[in-house]
């Protein structure tokens, strides 16, 4: 009994905050806003740095999202994200401004975890909105 009652204490560790940061994958360093995000809950800046840039090395390139979960212990848990629709889609379209509904499916399908949408159809027409008031067009 008394090491099932000691998982449970162990388990729900008390949130101190959640901080959300984007960094290029691979290549995150202490500078700021890093340093200073989690230096200021007094974490280990070097540990998490060291950490994300394994974790992302084989997505460079790209902007990671992260959602780190600092606890009352100083310790923490980070989850990635998937790049911002923005940077896929700026990348897809290139310099003519343009992308095809095969390269908005694309983009829908690595999108689908992150996105508040029932369906790949929901999550294409979402992508389509980002790209139109980015000024990209949809052929």
């Amino acid at each position: 009994i008394l090491r099932v009652a000691k998982l449970k204490i162990m388990a729900k560790k008390e949130i101190k905050t959640i901080i959300k940061l984007q960094m290029p994958a691979g290549e995150a360093t202490p500078a700021p806003p890093v340093g200073p995000a989690l230096g200021q809950h007094g974490l280990n800046i070097g540990e998490f740095v060291s950490r994300f840039n394994e974790a992302t090395k084989e997505k460079k390139g790209n902007i990671i999202p992260v959602e780190i979960t600092v606890y009352q212990d100083r310790t923490y848990d980070f989850i990635l994200k998937t790049p911002p629709a923005s940077d896929l889609l700026r990348k897809a379209a290139g310099e003519s401004k343009k992308v095809n509904k095969t390269q908005l499916r694309q983009i829908a399908e690595q999108k689908m975890a992150d996105l508040n949408a029932n369906d790949l159809d929901a999550a294409e027409k979402i992508i389509a909105g980002t790209a139109r008031s980015m000024g990209i067009t949809v052929v």
